[in-house]
């Protein structure tokens, strides 16, 4: 496992070891002592797994969750998309700040969005499943959301704003500057 380099600390992407031969492929997605020395949080329990599928263009998130949080281990098993973690810690000196990977079923990356992130993806291809882990139970008591479109964040979705596909819910979402208070997450350098 590979630890690429983002610009803004904590958000990790990982570029797993594929072993592939004419009969297909074999990967490692999640092997906790490789994660532990590459950096995550050995305490970290990765206790729920989702799997959701998208078209061409669909937006999902900004989300994130309050209390405790959650952190999640993302991958592309099926088609491509971009994959977005946005920094809500107050303190740091990325907060507002987003950063983008594109994670797809051929070069196999992954990203680490830990607590403290906004989270959300593009579906590039014309259909798209993405796989992820994470350290807490879905709750929709405390499932919030920033807008997808928040131009202060300026998220660059890598297709036109005409293609993309948002919820309802997520349509609704208020800007990162009109919920930033109430927001429980800070920096620790």
């Amino acid at each position: 496992m590979r630890v690429i380099p983002t610009g803004i600390e904590g958000l990790v992407a990982l570029q797993p070891t594929a072993h592939a031969d004419e009969r297909g492929f074999f990967v490692e997605t999640y092997r906790r002592e490789q994660h532990t020395e590459i950096g995550i949080d050995p305490a970290l329990e990765l206790i729920q797994d989702n799997h959701s599928r998208s078209t061409r263009g669909v937006v999902r998130g900004l989300h994130f969750q309050l209390g405790a949080g959650v952190a999640k281990l993302v991958r592309c098993a099926r088609g491509a998309i971009l994959d977005v973690g946005v920094d809500l810690r107050r303190g740091s000196p990325t907060y507002g700040q987003w950063e983008g990977v594109v994670l797809d079923d051929v070069a196999m990356r992954q990203v680490y969005v830990p607590v403290g992130f906004a989270h959300g993806f593009c579906a590039l291809s014309e259909v798209a499943d993405v796989i992820y882990k994470q350290s807490a139970y879905y709750d929709p008591e405390v499932e919030r959301g920033i807008a997808w479109d928040d131009p202060d964040i300026a998220i660059d979705w890598s297709l036109p704003k005409a293609e993309l596909t948002v919820s309802e819910r997520d349509a609704r979402a208020p800007r990162l500057r009109e919920i930033a208070d109430e927001l429980p997450f800070e920096w620790h350098p």
